[in-house]
């Protein structure tokens, strides 16, 4: 295996792992970047195991102040397990799409998409939706906060207890979420900026063309 100067064999083997984990940096994403992406996959993560293993499991992790409500508690018996799995898997698979906004699949449609493999993708076609993803998931920070006041986000009470490490293993959990919307917002900008230079007319662009013009004359 060859490593380039400045990098190490286990820096070299981290980094092959990484992309086949996530797919290859696109150009010109700087390190802290890619960082903030790898970091916004794992945001629903640790809400998502709490919620399998409160609701589906049973897992004394939180107690109701009344009797459990329909559909609530272990769940495995009621029919409702899929519902919470399903919410985790699908939390966790839209976090992961922020890697396309550093990686090269966010640039260019894998070749194995009929009939867009191997074009440009639309800088709006990325933007837009993420853009509003960060906008939504700013609800998170918001419903924590009421959290913490025994609320829910339309005012009325959550009727769950937490107490003691029950009280840790729910903050320590839920939250990472309050980061996912401020970190996609950030990707988001800059993945914005980054592509609008290389566009015809950015000044990456303008700065390639000139100097291909030069090379060309000499």
């Amino acid at each position: 295996m060859t490593t380039t100067i400045g990098e190490t064999p286990r820096t070299g083997r981290r980094a092959a792992v990484l992309a086949k984990l996530h797919g290859r940096t696109a150009a010109g994403v700087p390190r802290w970047a890619v960082w903030a992406a790898y970091a916004t996959t794992l945001t629903p993560l640790p809400s998502g195991i709490w919620r399998i293993a409160a609701f589906v499991f049973g897992a004394p992790l939180l107690e109701y102040g009344a009797a459990p409500p329909p559909g609530h508690g272990p769940v495995l018996i009621d029919g409702v397990w899929w519902y919470i799995v399903t919410l985790s898997v699908v939390s966790e698979a839209m976090a992961f799409l922020t890697v396309g906004l550093v990686a090269r699949w966010g640039e260019v449609w894998p070749r194995w998409i009929p009939g867009l493999g191997g074009r440009p993708v639309p800088v709006l076609a990325a933007v837009l939706p993420a853009g509003l993803g960060a906008a939504v998931l700013l609800i998170f920070p918001f419903a924590l906060v009421m959290y913490a006041f025994g609320r829910m986000i339309n005012g009325s009470s959550t009727g769950l207890i937490v107490h003691g490490w029950q009280s840790v293993a729910f903050w320590v959990t839920y939250a990472p979420l309050a980061a996912w919307g401020p970190l996609l917002g950030l990707l988001t900008v800059h993945y914005f900026r980054r592509r609008r230079l290389r566009l015809p007319g950015g000044r990456a662009h303008a700065a390639e063309m000139a100097g291909r013009s030069t090379a060309a004359g000499r």
